[in-house]
């Protein structure tokens, strides 16, 4: 199953990269450029078979890969993603970076994901508060304002 995983997300990689191909029918931009989508599947791939440093770069490859000021939820999302990865892996200071840029992108943005993604931000940075690690601290009166004012 594993090797399946990754030989399917190799192919769309593939595929990607040979070339435009058909057109992509508009329903399907609904998400962004097709390289955005590719990446940001790819990274469930890899959150799902474990390896949480492969989910990260993808996450933030599909971020990157959207247009500057448009798919601001879908943008935020995938650093929340990527954020959460980097933390499993033991990278506080390098989660609560990528939330930070995540949480820029939500400036102005109201959706229910973004609210549930920045309340579970909080409960996972909640046991850095109390150990005071600065970054979690600041993160999360961002987090309790962002709240505020959604």
């Amino acid at each position: 199953m594993r090797q399946a995983a990754l030989a399917e997300a190799r192919q769309a990689r593939v595929l990607l990269d040979a070339g435009p191909g058909d057109e992509v029918p508009f329903w399907a931009l609904a998400w962004g450029p097709p390289a955005a989508s590719v990446h940001s599947r790819t990274a469930k791939v890899y959150e799902t078979l474990g390896d949480h440093r492969a989910a990260a770069e993808q996450y933030a490859r599909a971020a990157s890969s959207r247009p500057a000021g448009t798919y601001a939820r879908i943008v935020a999302l995938d650093l929340v993603a990527g954020a959460e990865m980097q933390l499993k892996r033991g990278n506080i200071e390098q989660a609560c970076a990528t939330w930070g840029r995540a949480m820029d992108h939500m400036d102005g943005v109201r959706s229910a994901r973004t609210r549930k993604a920045v309340t579970a931000m909080r409960t996972d940075l909640a046991r850095f508060r109390t150990r005071g690690v600065r970054c979690a601290t600041e993160l999360d009166a961002r987090a309790i304002d962002f709240l505020a004012r959604t």
